[in-house]
């Protein structure tokens, strides 16, 4: 039976970062990775591929209407709020309904009116995202700051977090990860899962914050139950690994799939090869095999590699050497290199190597 390596996750290495995304990422493991004689034979794990989790990032820039930003498009590290309106207040709606609809001069006004009229603290981290992002008006960090300030002393909890990661960023300001820790915990505790799943992320460092991966855990899951997939990953690799909780394949697997479920790339590869090696989880080969497919799509250098295994030996899929030797010169690429591949692609007919790099040529050069 072929055993895809699984990826080995180190609670200590998950990192705070200030210039970002919201997603968790894997480094790319060591090329040490021994290869298997056969490839029906178990594949050992001889590296451990050391993930660095970023922060939540606030909001994203929200698109015109003829406009979305891909998945992975990778935010600015102002790493802004994305304010909710009051449900009971008509004005602070039409701030929100501007802003939704990319007219951020129109928001910009309402907002500044709503701002120094009433001080309304939503219109006050609404101008602290349009300054952050430059949407409306002038890029400004130090008046975004500024406005998340005077929102989160009025007591919001997203201007709490946006300010938080300026501070940890050193925008708008100097550098004060103190002051950014007490942010994230005052947001925290009024409800922000990002807040949550940030202030664990320090906790886990253990610079700013005491290393404490009990408490990091018990604010993942706070982050994890609001639906947080970065959180639920995080959360994900603690049970795995019995750090901060008690070790717990099942509930691992059960939240890698709630990430998976909701794009995280690094959660679709660890729950695929669960699947595929049916780890925690009733064997699934044909699920695993169309995850790691997506992941793989996604850009994912240890989904390409897995993948690859899978298409040249025809275990778990029909096999297709030149599609798998492919996504291997893909992965290869990006850092994921790996021995035996290389090995059995030098045994290829000059034809059939020329088929696959045309094939990684062609995928590289549309991206």
């Amino acid at each position: 039976m072929n055993v895809l390596r699984p990826i080995s996750i180190l609670a200590g290495w998950l990192m705070l970062t200030a210039n970002a995304t919201a997603q968790m990422s894997l480094t790319p493991p060591s090329a040490a990775d021994k290869p298997a004689a056969t490839a029906k034979e178990n594949v050992k794990e001889n590296a451990k591929e050391k993930p660095k989790a970023k922060p939540h990032a606030i909001a994203r820039k929200p698109a015109a209407p003829a406009a979305t930003p891909k998945p992975a498009e990778t935010p600015s590290a102002a790493a802004t709020a994305k304010p909710a309106p009051a449900p009971d207040d008509p004005n602070v709606d039409l701030v929100y309904a501007a802003y939704q609809r990319g007219q951020y001069k129109t928001a910009f006004d309402l907002a500044t009116r709503r701002a120094q009229e009433k001080g309304d603290p939503k219109a006050m981290t609404m101008l602290g995202e349009l300054y952050a992002n430059a949407l409306g008006v002038k890029h400004d960090d130090a008046k975004a700051a500024d406005w998340y300030k005077r929102a989160a002393d009025a007591g919001d909890r997203e201007a709490m977090f946006a300010l938080a990661m300026l501070r940890i960023s050193g925008r708008g300001g100097p550098v004060d990860r103190e002051e950014a820790a007490r942010l994230l915990a005052s947001s925290a505790k009024l409800g922000e899962p990002k807040a949550a799943y940030n202030l664990a992320l320090l906790y886990i460092d253990g610079q700013t914050l005491p290393q404490d991966l009990r408490r990091a855990a018990e604010l993942l899951r706070i982050a994890a139950d609001a639906g947080n997939p970065e959180a639920q990953y995080a959360l994900a690799t603690f049970y795995k690994e019995g750090n901060g909780v008690a070790k717990d394949m099942e509930k691992a697997i059960r939240l890698l799939q709630a990430a998976s479920i909701a794009d995280n790339v690094d959660a679709e590869v660890e729950y695929a090869i669960a699947l595929y090696n049916g780890t925690g989880t009733p064997r699934n080969e044909a699920a695993a095999v169309a995850l790691l497919n997506k992941a793989a799509r996604q850009d994912s250098p240890i989904a390409q590699n897995r993948l690859a295994h899978v298409l040249v030996s025809g275990a778990g899929a029909p096999m297709d050497k030149i599609e798998g030797f492919k996504w291997h010169i893909v992965a290869k690429t990006a850092g994921r290199g790996d021995p035996e591949l290389d090995a059995q692609f030098a045994q290829l007919s000059p034809e059939d190597r020329a088929k696959a790099e045309a094939a990684a040529k062609k995928w590289l050069g549309a991206k």
